[in-house]
């Protein structure tokens, strides 16, 4: 595998610990962003062209430089929210998007993150989280999510070499750890993936159940 296919498949290995809001910001400040893409998902993309409530409240955690919320605001979404960590990245964001009240952005842990939505989509952002904490990561996710909302994206089916981040695995681990809060309508290989990551991503479709 040449070098660039590996920069796009592995996030950033060479900044402190612990994987904090400084850890986070010092890979902006030094533009060690391993895990950009440069544009929106095309699984993502594909699924939101064919979304049609344009005025759902959608989240967008660990967004990065949120390239998804590019896409969804040139399509007509009219209701999104972007959460990163890191306040240069929130920085940037602040401004790409300063002239438009159609996206919001927050400097914020997203387990401290208090808010009701329609939609999440997941991208590079459960990867970064110590597996540890998926339990915490799948019970904040229905908590933030309306009835019958979803969350959907992309995970990672392998694992890595490194020690992560990114913390890869597959949908047998994944599974026990979602199916407590979702209904899993898709968790399979991804069939439209960027080329570097070709087979090792599957999509999700979870919806949120229903407390009894």
């Amino acid at each position: 595998m040449d070098n660039s296919k590996k920069e796009l498949l592995c996030c950033v290995t060479h900044c402190d610990r612990p994987l904090d809001r400084d850890y986070w910001n010092n890979c902006w400040e030094q533009s060690k962003t391993g895990w950009d893409i440069g544009f929106a998902s095309p699984a993502i993309t594909e699924y939101m062209a064919q979304y049609p409530h344009k005025d759902a409240a959608i989240l967008i955690p660990g967004c990065g430089n949120a390239y998804e919320a590019e896409y969804l605001l040139a399509n007509g979404f009219t209701n999104i929210t972007l959460i990163d960590i890191a306040p240069k990245a929130v920085e940037l964001l602040q401004e790409k998007f300063s002239e438009t009240t159609a996206i919001k952005v927050i400097c914020e842990d997203f387990f401290r993150h208090e808010g009701r939505y329609d939609l999440v989509l997941e991208q590079t952002f459960f990867c970064a989280i110590p597996p540890s904490r998926r339990k915490e990561y799948t019970e904040k996710m229905a908590a933030l999510l309306n009835a019958n909302g979803k969350l959907v994206g992309l995970l990672f089916d392998r694992t890595f070499e490194q020690e992560g981040p990114p913390f890869g695995g597959c949908p047998c681990e994944y599974k026990p750890v979602f199916e407590p809060h979702f209904h899993i309508r898709t968790m399979e290989t991804c069939y439209n993936s960027i080329p570097p990551r070709k087979d090792s991503e599957v999509f999700i479709q979870l919806v949120k159940k229903q407390k009894p």
